[in-house]
């Protein structure tokens, strides 16, 4: 065994062009190995093997040790988990970057929803104050005027692109996200600064098999997955109380405001 190690090469077993060219520890399989000055190298690919023995000296250490990226940690687990608060202390405590995967993607088209979109929040519409009747016969043409404005509004909110559709498809519907565009996204964690020479830690993805298979097809190598599993009625008891409050809130208000709009309408008759 200690042969072996002396006489294999910088990367020990992982692949020195993936490394060189993509920045990622990806390891390499015995059938595509290669010698080069008494020393055995292991490649992800043949094709990687071959661009190795065309230039073998891009692919070495000279003066000084090559340099091996930085962190890059997934960490996964059912909604409730604790996924985003574990993350967020370790990106603290490791000085690398915190990304929580489902919270990126509502960033990318809020600006066109203008709100989050999923199960957690399509909840009712709270009522507004400002949306009951005013005591006039100016009620109708404001209430068209606001009409108006509000069908202006979703209009512009449905104006989505095919990217966008697809992400807002995947947060409401639970649709696969296509590798295009998931290309889009992923691809500069791992190859793009400030994250390629910080590292991160990446909360909430993959989410599917499917998305494990791109990681794998792109060549991008988490250095850690961490899984956190928990009963489920550590879950339901962590979840359920917050929850079932913003339901007696929203109750409540809906209560208010059908209360405030049963006087007006009182006070318009008379």
């Amino acid at each position: 065994t200690k042969q072996k190690k002396r006489h294999m090469g910088d990367t020990k077993h992982f692949c020195p062009v993936s490394l060189k060219e993509d920045f990622v520890l990806y390891p390499g399989l015995q059938e595509h190995a290669a010698k080069y000055k008494e020393k055995i190298y292991y490649f992800s690919t043949s094709e990687y093997r071959d661009k190795f023995l065309k230039n073998p000296e891009e692919y070495v250490a000279h003066n000084e040790p090559l340099q091996a990226p930085p962190l890059r940690v997934c960490l996964l687990g059912t909604h409730g988990a604790g996924k985003t608060t574990c993350a967020r202390e370790i990106a603290v405590k490791l000085g690398i970057f915190h990304i929580q995967f489902e919270e990126y993607l509502q960033e990318l088209i809020l600006p066109k929803t203008r709100k989050k979109v999923g199960p957690l929040f399509d909840e009712e519409h709270e009522e507004d104050d400002n949306k009951i009747p005013i005591l006039s016969e100016e009620l109708e043409d404001f209430s068209q005027t606001m009409t108006k404005t509000e069908t202006g509004k979703s209009k512009q909110e449905v104006e989505l692109t095919d990217e966008e559709k697809a992400i807002k498809a995947n947060l409401v519907d639970n649709a696969e996200l296509p590798p295009e565009i998931l290309d889009n996204i992923v691809l500069d964690w791992w190859k793009k600064e400030p994250f390629r020479s910080t590292g991160f830690i990446l909360d909430g993805f993959p989410r599917t098999v499917d998305e494990a298979k791109y990681l794998s097809e792109r060549g991008l190598c988490p250095d850690v997955a961490v899984y956190i599993q928990l009963e489920e009625s550590d879950i339901l008891d962590r979840l359920f109380p917050p929850r079932l409050k913003k339901w007696k809130d929203r109750q409540l208000k809906k209560k208010e405001y059908k209360k405030k709009l049963k006087a007006l309408k009182a006070k318009i008759r008379v």
